[in-house]
């Protein structure tokens, strides 16, 4: 039997010593601990230590893993590439303090240093003015300055800055140096990898009172030294950003305009920006909603003009 409505799954909250509480604050979510910050809400992921489990409906309790691997072709579709886990991850990201400067490894490089490589973007939910995205080198940084920089703690002086608006996105390949600034709310879609080096995080403390682990070997191999000052992207037509593990795509819908699968044979996920929608059956889906469409389900409708990223898998 083809499952006809949207499938939601339960936030995982991860504390973070840059996060905050705009979670709470622009989603109205309940966040775990009322004092504590909390930088990252993943919420759609297939990994072995987080889980993605279905709250609502017949499916409540299930796993995305269940999901993708008892239940494939009749939620996925046909003839998707066979990942062992579901090969997407999305998470919400809060930052209230800058990030750490990082890199994830290429794929050629990735298994010799330990790591998964992760190919990921960006979409700006919303910023404060004049906040700060750290994305490539400045023209002309060699590999010898950038480590002359790590060892003088002057790293911040060798990497590009862009000020970007909410509703902008930039594509974060493999190899690219980056840091999200202090002042953001991101939607972030990436391969299903959790590896990051870090290469200088700001002389800061953890949350344990302890400085971060760095990892500069492991950055230096990683890095792109060609990357110079790129810029926010810009939209092809609808599409955001297009790779060989995902595709997203952002749907501007007025009232009563409705959305659905492009491929009705595939599910899609759909992140809803800005507005809400309304399943057949009357469920609704607010601004800051991640849902599952199923292959095969009805279409659903803007309740008021809204702004969704629509993501499918290549």
């Amino acid at each position: 039997m083809p499952f006809m409505e949207p499938i939601t799954f339960k936030p995982i909250y991860m504390e973070r010593v840059w996060g905050g509480r705009e979670l709470e604050r622009v989603y109205g979510r309940n966040l775990p601990n009322p004092d504590h910050p909390y930088g990252e809400s993943w919420e759609i992921v297939d990994r072995e230590d987080e889980q993605s489990v279905v709250n609502h409906g017949p499916l409540t309790g299930t796993s995305l893993h269940q999901l993708w691997t008892q239940h494939r072709e009749e939620i996925f579709g046909s003839g998707l590439k066979d990942h062992p886990r579901f090969p997407i991850l999305i998470k919400v990201l809060d930052a209230r303090d800058d990030l750490s400067i990082q890199v994830h490894p290429p794929a050629a490089l990735a298994a010799s240093l330990g790591g998964e490589p992760k190919t990921e973007m960006w979409y700006i939910a919303d910023c404060e003015p004049g906040a700060k995205l750290y994305v490539g080198l400045k023209s002309g940084v060699t590999k010898e300055d950038f480590e002359q920089a790590i060892a003088d703690g002057s790293v911040e002086s060798c990497v590009h800055a862009i000020t970007p608006r909410p509703g902008e996105s930039i594509f974060i390949p493999s190899g690219r140096l980056h840091a999200i600034g202090a002042g953001f709310l991101i939607h972030e879609i990436q391969q299903n990898s959790d590896t990051t080096y870090r290469v200088f995080d700001w002389n800061r403390l953890g949350l344990d009172g302890k400085p971060r682990d760095l990892h500069v070997a492991q950055s230096l191999a990683s890095i792109d030294f060609n990357d110079f000052e790129p810029t926010m992207d810009t939209p092809d037509g609808e599409t955001l950003a297009s790779c060989d593990y995902f595709r997203t795509d952002r749907k501007i819908l007025g009232t009563g305009q409705a959305i659905s699968n492009p491929d009705p044979g595939k599910f899609s996920i759909l992140s809803v920006a800005e507005g809400e929608l309304k399943s057949r059956s009357g469920r609704q889906f607010v601004k800051g909603s991640f849902l599952l469409l199923p292959s095969g389900s009805t279409e659903l409708e803007a309740v008021k003009n809204s702004c969704v990223l629509q993501i499918t898998m290549q």
